[in-house]
Protein backbone atom coordinates (compact mmCIF):
# COMPACT_ATOMS: atom_id res chain seq x y z
CA UNK A 1 0.00 0.00 0.00
CA UNK A 2 1.36 3.41 -0.96
CA UNK A 3 2.04 5.84 1.81
CA UNK A 4 1.12 9.37 0.86
CA UNK A 5 0.92 12.38 3.10
CA UNK A 6 -2.44 14.06 2.81
CA UNK A 7 -3.93 17.19 4.22
CA UNK A 8 -6.93 15.75 6.08
CA UNK A 9 -8.97 18.79 4.99
CA UNK A 10 -8.92 17.30 1.47
CA UNK A 11 -10.84 14.20 2.53
CA UNK A 12 -14.50 14.20 1.51
CA UNK A 13 -16.65 14.66 4.58
CA UNK A 14 -20.44 14.46 4.39
CA UNK A 15 -22.77 17.46 4.84
CA UNK A 16 -22.37 17.08 8.62
CA UNK A 17 -18.58 17.14 8.39
CA UNK A 18 -18.24 13.41 9.04
CA UNK A 19 -16.42 10.55 7.35
CA UNK A 20 -17.02 6.85 8.07
CA UNK A 21 -14.13 4.96 9.64
CA UNK A 22 -13.92 1.19 9.28
CA UNK A 23 -11.92 -0.24 12.17
CA UNK A 24 -10.02 -3.46 11.39
CA UNK A 25 -7.81 -5.69 13.52
CA UNK A 26 -4.35 -5.33 12.01
CA UNK A 27 -3.43 -8.98 12.63
CA UNK A 28 -6.62 -10.98 11.99
CA UNK A 29 -8.10 -8.54 9.43
CA UNK A 30 -11.49 -8.85 11.20
CA UNK A 31 -13.68 -5.79 10.84
CA UNK A 32 -14.32 -4.69 14.40
CA UNK A 33 -16.62 -1.70 14.04
CA UNK A 34 -17.66 1.31 11.99
CA UNK A 35 -17.83 4.77 13.49
CA UNK A 36 -17.65 8.38 12.32
CA UNK A 37 -14.93 10.98 12.53
CA UNK A 38 -14.72 14.65 11.78
CA UNK A 39 -11.49 16.55 11.14
CA UNK A 40 -10.82 17.13 14.83
CA UNK A 41 -11.42 13.52 15.88
CA UNK A 42 -9.12 12.38 13.06
CA UNK A 43 -6.47 14.86 14.24
CA UNK A 44 -6.87 13.53 17.79
CA UNK A 45 -6.59 9.94 16.55
CA UNK A 46 -3.37 10.74 14.70
CA UNK A 47 -1.96 12.55 17.73
CA UNK A 48 -2.99 10.02 20.41
CA UNK A 49 -2.49 6.91 18.26
CA UNK A 50 -5.80 5.73 19.79
CA UNK A 51 -9.11 5.95 17.96
CA UNK A 52 -11.19 9.02 18.71
CA UNK A 53 -14.63 9.41 17.18
CA UNK A 54 -17.46 11.90 16.95
CA UNK A 55 -20.65 10.63 18.57
CA UNK A 56 -23.58 11.57 16.33
CA UNK A 57 -26.09 10.89 19.11
CA UNK A 58 -24.26 12.56 22.01
CA UNK A 59 -22.65 15.29 19.88
CA UNK A 60 -19.28 14.85 21.55
CA UNK A 61 -15.84 13.34 21.04
CA UNK A 62 -15.05 9.96 22.54
CA UNK A 63 -11.86 7.95 22.72
CA UNK A 64 -12.62 4.26 22.25
CA UNK A 65 -11.81 2.54 25.54
CA UNK A 66 -11.82 5.61 27.77
CA UNK A 67 -14.56 4.14 29.98
CA UNK A 68 -14.20 0.41 29.21
CA UNK A 69 -10.41 0.17 29.01
CA UNK A 70 -10.81 -1.52 25.60
CA UNK A 71 -8.60 0.87 23.66
CA UNK A 72 -7.79 0.67 19.97
CA UNK A 73 -4.11 1.37 19.31
CA UNK A 74 -3.69 2.71 15.78
CA UNK A 75 -1.27 0.89 13.50
CA UNK A 76 -2.24 2.59 10.21
CA UNK A 77 -4.80 4.88 8.60
CA UNK A 78 -5.70 4.66 4.92
CA UNK A 79 -8.36 6.33 2.81
CA UNK A 80 -10.24 4.99 -0.18
CA UNK A 81 -9.98 6.04 -3.83
CA UNK A 82 -12.92 8.46 -3.50
CA UNK A 83 -11.39 9.94 -0.35
CA UNK A 84 -14.71 9.53 1.49
CA UNK A 85 -14.00 6.62 3.84
CA UNK A 86 -11.19 5.63 6.20
CA UNK A 87 -9.73 2.22 7.01
CA UNK A 88 -8.02 2.24 10.38
CA UNK A 89 -6.03 -0.82 11.37
CA UNK A 90 -5.68 -1.23 15.12
CA UNK A 91 -4.45 -3.45 17.89
CA UNK A 92 -7.64 -4.02 19.83
CA UNK A 93 -7.39 -4.35 23.60
CA UNK A 94 -10.44 -6.31 24.75
CA UNK A 95 -13.82 -6.11 23.06
CA UNK A 96 -14.55 -3.59 20.31
CA UNK A 97 -18.32 -3.74 20.70
CA UNK A 98 -20.22 -2.08 23.55
CA UNK A 99 -22.09 -5.41 23.95
CA UNK A 100 -18.86 -7.10 25.04
CA UNK A 101 -18.35 -8.91 21.73
CA UNK A 102 -14.95 -8.74 20.06
CA UNK A 103 -16.54 -7.24 16.93
CA UNK A 104 -19.73 -5.27 16.38
CA UNK A 105 -20.38 -7.63 13.45
CA UNK A 106 -21.28 -10.71 15.49
CA UNK A 107 -24.79 -11.22 14.03
CA UNK A 108 -25.40 -12.89 10.67
CA UNK A 109 -28.13 -12.60 8.06
CA UNK A 110 -26.92 -15.61 6.03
Amino acid sequence: MKKAAIDIRKLKYDKNGLIPAIIQDYRTKDVLMVAYMNRESLRRTISLRKTCFWSRSRKEYWVKGMTSGHFQFVKSIAYDCDMDALLIKVRQAGAACHTGNRSCFYRRII
